[in-house]
């Protein structure tokens, strides 16, 4: 029986069957912390980070340094004001379990998932930096090796020396990945862990992983990447930002809050990088999509970027021979997981390409009730629409089976 009959028949929560398929795309599966020592390579495991038990929390111990177990993007099944920013590894729900995963989504009505995650650690040790992101994109797939089907992954990939870059995307691929996230800018040359970004709650390492080096003297409009947006080209990959633009400053109350829709709106930056540096215009089937980003705010941009362009496009002598709108409708997509404005601006260009998701189990998540806020935020949608937001555009953009 195909996938497609077996979901027809299940039967919903309501009790009724289910005719809408349901795919999430960004949720979340972090790697268990022992997962250092089994997937790096052997001369370097001894370096893996390790849980220390303490009274009040639990540490992470790694290269002499002790941090507490944060609880942040762990928050499924905690209501608001119940949500916790440290504690005990047995306060986490254990999200790196197929079974924990797969049962979630039962309960949580969805067919399949577009897994984001860990990516690589927090270290200054270049060499075990790199080793990370290899070790992390081994273990994620032999995480979806449970149910291929509704586990579909996303790789992680450094983004310092193009060629190098190009080397793991083949790697891989040819293990079976097809979508690959990169930082919202490129990194350093050389050093991959220096960054411009600076964030209390996360060390260089981690906000170069996200971000790159922002106030860095490299573009990806550089010639030097063309290597890279012809490889996910002929490898037909999506390629994902993560946010990654500006980064909050998680836990501290001061500034969270203000600080989340920035980190959503400044993924306009890379979009217009893309767009205006003529990528898209050379690089026809790139796609690039903007994970967690929202999406409200995509309509908006293709008409802003549309009247700049008209205006501003002969004194900066710009190569583009389509309007901006048109790389919008073509080559961007974005996520989001609240986003009812986003919904009702979907046949405006630039709005065309969005995609549902519950951004599993972090602190934004809509488990358990994500069927109940599709229901809110799709009122008055037609069933065409919504089958396309929810499920159709995330199938073909994550090539889900």
């Amino acid at each position: 029986m195909s996938l497609d009959q077996t979901l027809a028949d299940r039967p919903s929560e309501s009790g009724k069957k289910s005719r809408r398929r349901v795919i999430d795309a960004d949720a979340h599966c972090d790697a268990p912390y022992e997962m250092w020592a089994e997937y790096l390579p052997a001369h370097l495991r001894e370096f893996a980070p390790r849980i220390e038990h303490g009274e009040e929390h639990d540490w992470i111990v790694f290269e002499g340094k002790k941090r507490p177990v944060m609880l942040i993007g762990n928050q499924a099944g905690r209501t608001g004001k119940d949500f916790k920013m440290v504690g005990r590894r047995a306060d986490m729900r254990p999200v790196w379990l197929p079974e924990t995963r797969l049962a979630d989504m039962d309960t949580d009505g969805l067919d399949a998932a577009v897994l984001f995650g860990g990516g690589p650690l927090p270290t200054f040790n270049v060499d075990l930096y790199l080793a990370s992101f290899e070790a992390y994109n081994r273990w994620l797939w032999d995480f979806c090796a449970a149910d291929r089907k509704r586990l579909v992954p996303v790789a992680y990939v450094p983004m310092r020396d193009p060629e190098e870059t190009v080397r793991m995307l083949k790697d891989v691929h040819k293990l079976g990945f097809r979508s690959v996230n990169i930082p919202a800018f490129p990194m350093a040359k050389g050093d991959a862990t220096a960054t411009s970004i600076e964030v209390r709650a996360l060390n260089r390492a981690q906000s170069a992983a996200l971000s790159g080096d922002p106030g860095g003297d490299r573009s990806y409009a550089d010639p030097e990447f063309d290597i890279l947006w012809q490889t996910l080209q002929d490898l037909d990959m999506t390629v994902t930002m993560h946010l990654g633009g500006r980064v909050p400053r998680f836990g501290e109350k001061k500034y969270f809050l203000a600080d989340m829709p920035m980190s959503k709106v400044a993924m306009i930056e890379p979009v217009a990088i893309f767009i205006f540096n003529a990528i898209f215009q050379r690089f026809p089937k790139l796609r690039l999509v903007t994970v967690e980003s929202g999406v409200g705010w995509m309509a908006w941009l293709a008409e802003y970027l549309d009247r700049t362009w008209e205006k501003q496009r002969f004194w900066t002598e710009s190569p583009l021979t389509e309007k901006p709108s048109f790389f919008m409708d073509r080559n961007v997509y974005g996520s989001f997981i609240n986003d009812r404005i986003g919904v009702l601006l979907r046949d405006q260009p630039g709005g065309k390409n969005i995609m549902w998701s519950s951004d599993y189990p972090h602190s934004e998540t809509t488990f358990p009730h994500s069927l109940e806020v599709i229901e809110r935020d799709f009122v008055g949608i037609p069933e065409e629409d919504v089958r396309k937001i929810v499920c159709d555009t995330a199938r073909r953009v994550y090539a889900v089976d």
